[in-house]
């Protein structure tokens, strides 16, 4: 991956774009008006394209960009704030000064929710396996701004961390955190989803192992939560409860940590 700026550029981008490249250990390059196009031809490389409000990752060989949006969990915050509910909040069960941990961050939809969630006293971290994609969308929670106090807060109280959750989560004493959350690639895609769309070129697929969730139940206090395709056969597998909606395309399925460690 390359670091660039956006086509009309100035002296703060650019010296935002080098500190971006030091950060990353990148190489940056000027951007001299040409184009995406002609900058993947001639690097054969992803672009990190820093710009006057936002970090962009473009993929060689794609045309849309890959950058943090608030995406869902926007409108989802409002319906919580109305006092409607949400199958995240169902199936979590987080409460205020409770801690959440995002195994599979992504764009950090399901993290900015329970952050929201268990408040200023609260603990929310998002661990992601792509070093560009935690860079992208830490920066993100941290500048972006809904114009919505609370979920503003919430962002930027999302702790990320750069690391595969196979290796982090044996580093974890137990019962350190009060929900544990996958939220894998499907297997089958949700074409319909852009969010999806975009992280999909970042993305890491593996599958979970009997490891990781052996290791979540330890970890967790009270809940490991999975959101999967109603398809998917994880769900039976690792003994999850799935609270099934008809005509939802995912579930969301859970594990009672107390009834483990009995």
């Amino acid at each position: 991956m390359i670091v660039t700026t956006a086509g009309r550029t100035n002296e703060i981008m650019i010296e935002t774009a080098k500190k971006v490249a030091s950060d990353l250990q990148l190489t940056y390059i000027p951007r001299k008006k040409l184009s995406t196009g002609k900058l993947h031809e001639m690097y054969a490389d992803d672009l990190l394209i820093v710009g006057k409000e936002r970090l962009e990752i473009l993929p060689l060989h794609e045309k849309e960009p890959v950058f943090f949006h608030p995406n869902s969990a926007m409108f989802r915050l409002k319906r919580l704030q109305r006092g409607e509910s949400d199958p995240f909040l169902e199936v979590t069960e987080l409460n205020p000064g409770n801690s959440f941990l995002d195994c599979t961050l992504g764009l950090a939809s399901e993290s900015i929710l329970a952050s929201y969630l268990v408040g200023e006293y609260g603990i929310v971290r998002g661990v992601e396996g792509n070093r560009f994609l935690a860079y992208l969308v830490a920066n993100g929670l941290k500048q972006w701004e809904t114009k919505i106090p609370s979920m503003d807060d919430a962002m930027k109280r999302i702790n990320v961390i750069n690391e595969n959750y196979e290796s982090y989560l044996p580093t974890l004493a137990d019962n350190s955190f009060d929900v544990v959350y996958f939220d894998p690639m499907f297997d089958t895609s949700i074409i319909e989803s852009d969010g999806i769309k975009g992280v999909k070129q970042l993305a890491i697929y593996e599958t979970i192992s009997e490891n990781a969730i052996k290791q979540a139940k330890r970890v967790a206090k009270k809940r490991v939560v999975l959101k999967d395709h109603w398809q998917s056969t994880r769900f039976q597998h690792f003994g999850f409860k799935v609270i099934k909606r008809p005509t939802a395309k995912f579930h969301y399925g859970y594990i009672e940590c107390n009834d483990t460690k009995m």
